[in-house]
C-alpha cells in the first residue's frame, strides 16, 4: 500500500511539473494547503484520499480512476463467485390450490 501511494504521489508530482503548475497553485485550485499538496506528492498514507482525488481532478486525470476496482475486471472475484454458484437450476416446487 505504501509503495502504491508513493507511486501515485510521484505521478501526481510529475503531471503537475509537466503542466508547469506550482504546488501552491495546484493546492489552491483544490482547496488544500501547500503542505497537504507536498504530502500528496510524497505519498503520505495519512493524507485524505479526497486530497489525492482532488489533485487528479485538477490535473485532468480523474477519469483514469474509472477502472479502479472495476468488478468486471476482478478475475479472482469472478472466479470465486462462479465456483459458489449452483451448477443446476433449483428444483421447482409444486404449488397447490389451497388458498
Amino acid at each position: 500500500v505504501a509503495q502504491a501511494l508513493t507511486t501515485l504521489g510521484r505521478n501526481i508530482g510529475t503531471a503537475r511539473l509537466r503542466r508547469k503548475i506550482t504546488g501552491a497553485d495546484l493546492a489552491e485550485r483544490i482547496g488544500i494547503s501547500r503542505y497537504v499538496m507536498a504530502d500528496i506528492e510524497k505519498g503520505k498514507p495519512t493524507t485524505a484520499v479526497v486530497a489525492y482525488l482532488g489533485a487528479l481532478w485538477a490535473l485532468g486525470l480523474l477519469k483514469q480512476m474509472d477502472g479502479l476496482a472495476d468488478p468486471d475486471r476482478d478475475l479472482e472475484g469472478k472466479t470465486l463467485e462462479s465456483a459458489r454458484s449452483p451448477k443446476t437450476a433449483p428444483k421447482r416446487r409444486a404449488f397447490d390450490d389451497d388458498f
